[in-house]
């Protein structure tokens, strides 16, 4: 091959390995801007690199991946953020090819926002060794070399972020019909003012989380059953103030985000408000809304694809 020939190979390899290391980033850091960040520098590493003396490319990648990513995690600008109580994982329509592998319920649920929100509260090397063993299934012997850590290591930072994301994890996997079935009541109550409906379709520990419509220096926290439905009603309940400064009147869909049931507030194409829940049995455990416009640029890209069933509601 000539200099030409060889470049668009050595090109046509790191493309080959971009949605698996995006899904990697991703998973690390809960925000898919800075994934993509991330893949590109390790593109620009792999540019510079003595391409000939890399024996398995995919291990290299993957390890130049995950050590941006931590440094990343451990930066005190990232580190501000974080602590100062105003960050959520960024959503992303079921499909992206970011929120794969998703065939063994520990991947699927490792993207999920509750796994992604729970993994801010372990150290960034057990947050990477979490998400190398059990998204994409590498031995500690692989992890170790990775991290250039000790397999013992490894093994004490995975079974610490278990431990840990266990102790905290509501529920588990629900079937998708029961899920929409209960968030469809659930909005039906939110539109129609029931508020004592709304109360019962609640865990009686639920939480719920918002971004205050993207205005709130920090995330708004609401842990009453109660508290709850009088909040998810007076922001359900539509305003020409609020169509005003939502830029217009959304239409409300049935969605399904990082695996989880969701209703998308939708402008014409683009998606203004996420709301996603997190079920537990017949019952609502957790509440997130995002409305931040820099988290749902994603999700707008990909909804623009997307072919959704009829509004729930057709407009708010």
């Amino acid at each position: 091959m000539d200099s030409t020939e060889t470049e668009r190979f050595d090109t046509s390899r790191f493309e080959a390995s971009r949605n698996r290391l995006a899904s990697l980033a991703y998973r690390l850091l809960g925000s898919a801007a800075d994934a993509e960040d991330a893949v590109q520098d390790a593109f620009l590493h792999w540019q510079a690199a003595d391409r000939q003396r890399i024996k398995v490319p995919e291990a290299w990648l993957t390890r130049v991946v995950t050590n941006l990513c931590l440094d990343r995690l451990r930066s005190a600008r990232t580190r501000r953020e974080r602590t100062a109580g105003a960050w959520l994982p960024e959503p992303l329509l079921d499909g992206d090819p970011m929120l794969g592998p998703a065939d063994s319920f520990e991947q699927r649920e490792s993207v999920s926002l509750a796994v992604l929100t729970l993994m801010e509260r372990l150290s960034p090397l057990e947050r990477a060794v979490y998400v190398l063993r059990e998204a994409f299934s590498h031995s500690h012997a692989e992890i170790a070399e990775i991290l250039d850590i000790t397999e013992s290591a490894s093994q004490q930072h995975l079974h610490r972020a278990r431990r840990r994301i266990t102790a905290a994890r509501r529920g588990g996997e629900v079937d998708p019909a029961s899920a929409r079935r209960v968030v469809e009541e659930f909005l039906a109550a939110a539109a129609s003012g029931r508020t004592a409906r709304l109360v019962a379709l609640l865990t009686d520990d639920a939480t719920l989380i918002s971004d205050g419509a993207g205005l709130a220096e920090k995330l708004l926290w609401y842990d009453t059953p109660q508290r709850i439905a009088a909040v998810v009603r007076a922001g359900f309940k539509p305003t020409p103030a609020k169509r005003r400064f939502a830029g217009g009147t959304p239409a409300i869909y049935y969605a399904r985000v990082n695996g989880a049931p969701a209703v998308l507030f939708v402008i014409v194409d683009r998606v203004v408000v996420a709301v996603t829940f997190d079920i537990t049995g017949d019952k609502i455990a957790t509440i997130r809304g995002v409305a931040a416009p820099a988290l749902l640029v994603r999700l707008t890209e990909a909804w623009r694809q997307h072919d959704p069933d009829p509004p729930l509601i057709s407009q708010w």
